[in-house]
């Protein structure tokens, strides 16, 4: 379920990355962002994901060293994470990078694992962030533009 979240993702494939989710998540970049979590629906969050990833010209998500606790039918995922992204552009660098890990939470569903809470924890970031910006630009245009 968790190496799932990062294949949609770098490949788009919304309808996969939504399938990893319940219905109703929490959801705390706080280390990246400077927002407090939230609880919110996970159609809500996939939506909001959707125009970054849309105005990037690419990414690669890579999870490592799971570390799993079941109780049950709840369970825990402690896994390092590295994040490349890229967007070429006229200002600056075209890459921005960040790492350290994301502490999950998951149910057992009738359909399987799914992800209740995910939290993110930054531990070091590299490059030209501003590119997360200029993506999302991008890919709101894009969507508008296909309705």
């Amino acid at each position: 379920t968790v190496y799932r979240y990062a294949y949609g993702i770098d490949t788009k494939d919304w309808a996969l990355y939504r399938s990893i989710f319940c219905d109703e998540i929490t959801v705390d970049f706080f280390s990246y962002s400077g927002r407090p979590g939230e609880r919110m629906l996970a159609d809500d969050w996939v939506k909001g994901v959707v125009p970054l990833f849309t105005g990037l010209d690419a990414s690669q998500h890579q999870m490592s060293n799971p570390l799993v606790d079941v109780d049950g039918e709840s369970a825990r995922c402690r896994m390092y994470m590295q994040a490349e992204h890229f967007f070429e552009n006229e200002k600056d660098r075209p890459d921005y990078a960040l790492g350290g890990y994301y502490d999950n939470v998951l149910k057992l569903t009738l359909d399987g694992w799914k992800i209740s809470a995910v939290i993110l924890n930054v531990l070091w970031q590299r490059g030209n962030r501003d590119i997360m910006d200029l993506a999302r630009n991008k890919g709101l245009g894009l969507l508008a533009s296909e309705q």
